[in-house]
């Protein structure tokens, strides 16, 4: 067994949170994946916004937040390229020889996945609010400022945690191809074609239940928090199976 020094072992948690927010600064994919989400995000909303073809009685505020749609995906990337670049080349053992406390050092990496995730997705909300907003101009006007700020906020929370849900099934499967290749599909395709088809159930859906927040109305079973709640169940689902996995399998 390797001789590990023992100020590792004891290291704070936030002396381990800050080597891992170090990890995230320094990786260039890691950074422009937050810029693209912000950016995708306005651009799509001030696209939406433009389009004059739609129903007069839509609802303005998510036209809005319309590019959230995309610029989640962009967030879904950064969750997984984080997590999944601990897969590559030992960079693992590597983590765990200077952490031995898996579930401290997999804590610390969520928390600074999450935290990023909030702050960019925050920016994200004001972002996609300004350019939406413009873009909708007169059409804007029923939308108050109020429900304005609870989607910025909904919108920050939500981004986190469609971040750290990618993250925690990265660390289940322990592959970012494989995170990806489920999440991204399901969020573009099967989402819609299950929501056609099955009534309130896709309301369940982590998009589905976390998007409500961006709406100014909603029909659906679950109101702007309680949709958020939802997604933050299956968000917990996801980190407790990946926790599990660093815990119990090899590195």
């Amino acid at each position: 067994m390797p001789f590990v020094p023992a100020a590792f072992v004891t290291a704070p948690f936030v002396s381990v949170l800050h080597s891992e927010w170090l990890k995230i600064r320094t990786l260039r994919s890691l950074v422009a994946g937050l810029g693209a989400a912000v950016l995708v995000t306005a651009a799509f909303s001030a696209l939406a916004g433009l389009d004059t073809s739609g129903d007069a009685d839509s609802d303005p505020l998510f036209s809005a937040f319309f590019g959230v749609s995309f610029g989640q995906i962009a967030m879904i990337a950064f969750g997984t390229q984080a997590m999944a670049s601990e897969f590559r080349g030992g960079a693992l053992r590597t983590s765990l020889a200077a952490v031995p406390r898996r579930g401290r050092w997999f804590a610390a990496k969520t928390v600074a996945v999450g935290v990023s995730a909030l702050v960019a997705g925050l920016l994200t909300g004001c972002a996609s609010l300004a350019a939406g907003r413009a873009a909708l101009g007169d059409r804007a006007g029923a939308t108050s400022w109020s429900e304005g700020l609870r989607a910025i906020v909904g919108c920050g929370v939500y981004l986190a945690l469609m971040a750290l849900f990618a993250a925690g099934l990265t660390a289940l499967l322990r592959s970012g191809v494989a995170t990806l290749s489920i999440l991204v599909p399901f969020l573009l395709l099967v989402s819609f074609v299950v929501g056609d088809m099955s009534g309130n159930v896709a309301d369940l859906l982590p998009d589905r239940a976390g998007q409500v927040v961006l709406h100014q109305t909603w029909d659906g079973m679950l109101g702007p928090w309680t949709g958020l709640g939802v997604t933050a169940v299956w968000t917990s689902a996801a980190l407790v199976a990946g926790t599990w996995s660093i815990r119990r399998r090899d590195a």
